[in-house]
């Protein structure tokens, strides 16, 4: 079992800068994928960003792309989400997952656990 807490949400100015960290249980956190995803009031839960952990390669949705970046320290069993240039539809409550066999990359069904969510907020 993985155990994910995410911290680093609050309210925040649009152009404004956020850095979201998940810290995750377990001695084997190296060998997960780690994902980011968000999830506004009404809509579906979607990717924003994602961490392999072969290769170290990252994938970031269109959205985000230029200017969120997602990073891991292995040593901290801790996943990061940098957000920089935020906008008012980057509102959300935002997710950190995780799975060790990642087949879907980019919906939440390809994932095992989950954090319990931390809210982010950009006033325009």
């Amino acid at each position: 079992q993985v155990q994910l807490i995410e911290s680093g949400g609050g309210l925040v100015q649009a152009g404004g800068s956020l850095r979201l960290s998940c810290v995750a249980s377990g001695r084997t956190f190296s060998t997960y994928d780690m994902g980011w995803f968000r999830q506004a009031p009404g809509k579906e839960r979607e990717f924003v960003a994602l961490s392999k952990w072969i290769g170290a390669r990252t994938i970031y949705a269109d959205s985000v792309k230029d200017r969120f970046t997602i990073s891991r320290d292995n040593a901290k069993n801790t996943v990061y989400l940098q957000m920089d240039s935020l906008k008012s539809e980057d509102t959300a409550v935002y997710y950190c997952a995780a799975s060790r066999l990642l087949t879907v990359e980019q919906r939440p069904n390809g994932y095992n656990y989950w954090g319990q969510g931390t809210q982010v907020t950009v006033s325009s």
